[in-house]
């Protein structure tokens, strides 16, 4: 049971293109290795947080709004991103750490979301929980492994621009607007 709700971890992880979205974007504004490992393990004690508190039924949110905020708030980080190549300041770049941990507790709420769909067995709740909480944290590490050694191989052999990574945050930026149009439209038209 434990592996196999490690391999749904892993499994929404990978297939979770707004949390990958999210994770990309601020890896596009925490430069420094130690910045960017306070600010993931911040997002993922915060979304540890919510995905257990919502699994256990101890807070809850309706799931419709809280899929449009995990779409803005990829939309504000990548904006973030653009402030800070024009040399602009902001919580989001000095202290990204608390960004990633406020938007963290969001993206648990979703992650929630996702292991209630795959039901929980009865009686392994705690250790369900575990598990998948687990798959999320080392698909989202190999997410981050991969995508490190292939800007890192990428330079080894060409600079890569500035305006490279401007065009990713609007890249990021428009589809997470995108999605954020759509979720809202589907929260507004059901109700």
């Amino acid at each position: 049971m434990f592996v196999t709700y490690v391999r749904h971890g892993i499994e929404h992880i990978a297939f979770g293109f707004d949390h990958l979205l999210f994770v990309t974007a601020l890896m596009l504004i925490v430069r420094d290795w130690r910045k960017l490992v306070k600010a993931i393990t911040a997002f993922t004690a915060a979304h540890s947080i919510t995905l257990s508190c919502a699994t256990l039924g101890w807070l809850t949110l309706p799931s419709r709004p809280v899929e449009a905020m995990i779409a803005i708030s990829i939309v504000m980080v990548a904006a973030e991103v653009v402030r800070m190549e024009r040399g602009q300041l902001s919580l989001a770049i000095v202290r990204p750490w608390m960004v990633a941990f406020v938007f963290g507790l969001l993206h648990g709420f979703g992650f929630a979301g996702a292991l209630v769909e795959l039901g929980l067995p009865e009686g392994d709740i705690p250790l369900a929980l575990l598990a998948f909480n687990v798959g999320v944290e080392l698909g989202q590490l190999a997410f981050i492994a991969v995508l490190l050694t292939a800007v890192y191989s990428v330079m080894r052999f060409v600079m890569i621009p500035r305006q490279a990574i401007v065009a990713s945050a609007y890249a990021i930026g428009i589809v997470a607007a995108f999605w954020s149009v759509q979720r809202l439209d589907a929260m507004f038209l059901s109700s």
